[in-house]
């Protein structure tokens, strides 16, 4: 088993899932990756599910990348679905896996074992298919406030997500209560930009 991590996360509100996210980076950065348009359990259930449905203990990016489009995309579209949009999340995990195969050697971890600093950690999580800016960030943010993962720097790099106890994303979340800060937040921020736009239109 490659790249072991022995963290308790709590990020899918459910043990298996957040058992799994915990000790394999894989599985905590398709978590992350299916992050967008959908409950944040929702997302991070996912890595638990694409596991059971492929019949292994853990996600393996070699396999993953070797599996045949169509049949992916099927298996995230079964009842219940992993995603609001399996087809086209089907096609950027897969994608994420491949790059790490062509990348790290299919090792996650590899992503920011030993990496310098926080600026390069920042640069490497960017070049990862399907994660803009903000969600690098936040997964940095993840990394160093939940994974012990800090290179020098790595909260500047991380932004306002990498403040202490700032409760804006996932990396805060260590459990119910700030599971509904960080909720409470985002709809804050969803208000001020509907605001912001109807200010503007």
């Amino acid at each position: 088993m490659i790249g072991v991590m022995d963290v308790t996360l709590h990020l899918a509100q459910d043990p298996e899932a957040d058992a799994l996210l915990g000790r394999s980076p894989l599985a905590a950065l398709v978590g992350m990756l299916l992050d967008q348009q959908v409950p944040m359990e929702w997302a991070f259930k996912g890595p638990r599910t694409i596991a059971d449905r492929l019949g292994a203990d853990d996600l393996d990016a070699h396999d993953i990348a070797a599996q045949d489009p169509e049949a992916f995309a099927a298996l995230l579209s079964e009842k219940p679905a992993v995603h609001r949009y399996p087809g086209s999340m089907a096609k950027r995990i897969q994608q994420l896996c491949q790059y790490l195969v062509e990348h790290y050697d299919g090792n996650a971890e590899l992503v920011w074992k030993g990496v310098a600093d926080g600026p390069e950690l920042l640069r490497r999580l960017e070049g990862l298919p399907g994660f803009g800016k903000q969600k690098a960030q936040i997964f940095l943010a993840l990394l160093g406030k939940q994974l012990g993962v800090r290179p020098k720097g790595w909260r500047e790099a991380a932004g306002a997500y990498g403040d202490p106890k700032s409760f804006r994303s996932v990396a805060d979340i260590t459990g119910p209560e700030s599971l509904t800060k960080v909720r409470a937040h985002k709809q804050e921020m969803k208000a001020a930009a509907k605001a912001a736009k109807a200010a503007g239109s």
